[in-house]
């Protein structure tokens, strides 16, 4: 591999030689393969680091580039996106799965969320929380895309962003059941997608047309 060339899945370190790739996790779940599978990996090839993610996930940090393939064989997981331009993750609380708060099925809605829509390509990468209480334990309100379990129903947002110019989401619907979750995370991607500028970020593209405007496109 020449030295121009990005390994897969890779983000280049500090130190302009090392790399970091982060497994795929969808909501923040590990079985028992990918748990024996990552210890393998990190005692086989030396990772100096191995840090928990904001976004419910595991980096591998201090990748020799030319161990990144036999690492991934290793892992036997798919790659997590962490730079490219598309649906990143989608994080999720236990919801009603184990938590004595929860009042929807955060985590199902979360895993259907996530087989449908993570790498689907867009203006900009997308980051999506859904939470199975108002608690909003899976920072939903500042996610680009966020969902949040009440009594009668979930609350879909959009626009929110936690970096250094933060945005609280707007609502968009409220009290819809997951198969319209669905639909309605479906129309808010496309509609961003076909009206977003290159690398605008939802939260500043809310904040250039107008939460109105996009409400009238969706729903």
């Amino acid at each position: 591999m020449s030295k121009s060339e990005t390994p897969r899945g890779a983000i280049l370190q500090r130190d302009g030689e090392t790399w970091a790739i982060v497994p795929r996790t969808p909501v923040g779940i590990i079985t028992p393969q990918v748990l024996d599978a990552l210890n393998t990996v990190v005692g086989k090839y030396s990772i100096p680091i191995v840090k928990i993610t904001s976004g419910q996930r595991i980096a591998l940090v201090g990748v020799k580039a030319e161990e990144v393939e036999s690492i991934w064989k290793d892992l036997g997981t798919m790659a997590g996106q962490a730079v490219e331009l598309c649906v990143h993750f989608v994080q999720a609380c236990p919801g009603t799965s184990v938590c004595k708060f929860g009042v929807q099925d955060s985590l199902g809605l979360g895993l259907e969320l996530e087989k449908l829509y993570v790498g689907m390509e867009l203006p900009a990468k997308v980051k999506m929380g859904v939470s199975g209480c108002p608690l909003c334990c899976a920072s939903s309100l500042v996610r680009d895309l966020g969902v949040i379990g009440k009594k009668s129903g979930f609350t879909v947002s959009f626009g929110g962003h936690p970096g250094g110019k933060p945005r609280i989401a707007d609502v968009v619907a409220e009290d819809l059941d997951a198969p319209q979750v669905v639909a309605l995370v479906k129309k808010l991607l496309e509609h961003y997608r076909d009206n977003a500028k290159k690398k605008e970020r939802c939260a500043r593209f809310v904040e250039r047309v107008g939460i109105e405007a996009i409400k009238a496109a969706v729903l």
